[in-house]
């Protein structure tokens, strides 16, 4: 039985998206009866978004699906200062050019999840540049600098994490969430956002926001904001041992996407199915009631279901056909990773964990040794013995490559050139 009004919070609160909203009751109310617009900011600090951003990027996209619209705000301006919120340092400050690429290459994950033009419902990407670097210091100072108690943002745990720890919290970074507060009173005044949206980190800095509309224009505006999303063994969401999961098919392929995805853990399926596709949540009840023989057709399914979303539907049925082959049949699969070496290296023959090392399959030669010497290690499907065997032109197999295997679920092809 719903207990809410607008089929957006009812989701929102279903899919385990809730963790604070600000008046609950009557954005409820708000979203029953109108097409609210809510944001969610990202800062460009990279080229590409990973999966520790699709949370609120699936939130936007929910927020579409029931009738309301998405801003997409680019921090074009915030990302020159650098958001203090759950770092220990200070991020790398970066020029206007690494910005403005890193910014192009975020847009294009958002043309895969949210529908843009110029209808009611329709997404928007907006830039917080386009009014944060016409500011007039003393003018703003002025106009709003007195609505935020320095005690009260002493307070919020952004800052507080940072103190306590005893490491360095900049001047610069102290003025984010004055700007962050600020950009929802300029998306509020230009666009009529009333809601912005975040993780649990940004809660202190989304209450500035809906105070300083407050306290300025009289305005009612509302935060909500998501769990702290870790996976049930504790491991923070977007990051593997090789390295961040990125959404951009050009940093991160879509198997490898895919194989993240189908090596989610058992508890966490039912969870992942929730937060990170469109199945109707009476489906995904029918799912997590899969019995343990069963739960691997289940995460297959989960892989697929989000590889589709992020790289579109061939890519996500190439990558689980892949893995199909690679894993059931022992063939190579068209979608599995490849890494293109000299034909030279061949010649003279080059030692195997340096070859893992090429393939990136290993971060060092003295990982790569242990990965071998442990049993992990496989050329063409066969285990390898020896952590020193020389590979030459002898061990390229009968489709012309080279099939190198770290455990049982990361598989290079290496391709001569």
């Amino acid at each position: 039985m719903n207990s809410h009004s607008s089929e957006f919070i009812q989701n929102v609160i279903d899919r385990g998206y809730m963790h604070q909203c600000t008046d609950l009751n009557t954005l409820d109310d708000l979203a029953s009866k109108n097409i609210i617009s809510a944001y969610i900011g990202f800062d460009c600090t990279a080229p590409s978004l990973h999966a520790g951003s699709l949370v609120q990027i699936m939130m936007l996209r929910l927020l579409q699906r029931t009738g309301h619209k998405p801003i997409v705000l680019m921090g074009g301006g915030t990302t020159k200062v650098g958001d203090p919120s759950g770092k220990d340092e200070s991020r790398k400050l970066l020029n206007n050019e690494a910005i403005a690429a890193n910014m192009a290459g975020i847009k294009d994950v958002f043309e895969k999840f949210l529908t843009f033009g110029d209808g009611p419902t329709d997404a928007i990407i907006v830039n917080n540049d386009d009014w944060l670097t016409g500011i007039e210091y003393i003018e703003f100072l002025r106009d709003y600098g007195r609505y935020f108690s320095v005690n009260r943002m002493l307070s919020f745990e952004s800052v507080k994490i940072r103190l306590e720890r005893e490491h360095n919290l900049s001047f610069l970074e102290f003025n984010y969430m004055i700007l962050q507060a600020y950009d929802f009173l300029e998306l509020s005044r230009r666009y009529g956002c009333s809601l912005q949206m975040g993780g649990s980190d940004q809660w202190g800095n989304i209450i500035n926001g809906v105070e300083l509309g407050r306290r300025t224009d009289q305005r009612n505006i509302y935060g909500l904001t998501t769990p702290l999303l870790t996976t049930s063994s504790g491991a923070k969401m977007g990051k593997t041992a090789a390295g961040a999961v990125w959404l951009n098919a050009d940093m991160l392929s879509p198997y490898d996407y895919w194989q993240y995805w189908r090596n989610t853990e058992d508890a966490d399926v039912g969870k992942f199915l929730k937060l990170f596709t469109d199945l109707p949540l009476d489906e995904i009840a029918d799912l997590e009631k899969a019995k343990a023989v069963e739960i691997n057709d289940v995460k297959k399914r989960l892989a697929t279901e989000i590889t589709e979303l992020c790289h579109g539907a061939d890519a996500a049925i190439e990558a689980a056909e892949t893995a199909r082959r690679t894993f059931e049949e022992g063939g190579l699969g068209d979608a599995l990773p490849n890494v293109d070496i000299p034909k030279a290296y061949l010649e003279s023959g080059i030692v195997i964990f340096e070859l893992f090392k090429l393939a990136g399959l290993a971060a060092s030669n003295g990982e790569a040794r242990r990965l071998i010497k442990g049993g992990g290690g496989k050329l063409n499907d066969k285990k390898i013995d020896d952590e020193t065997q020389i590979i030459t032109r002898v061990n390229i197999n009968s489709e012309g490559v080279i099939k190198l295997s770290a455990g049982k679920k990361r598989h290079v092809i290496i391709n001569l050139v």
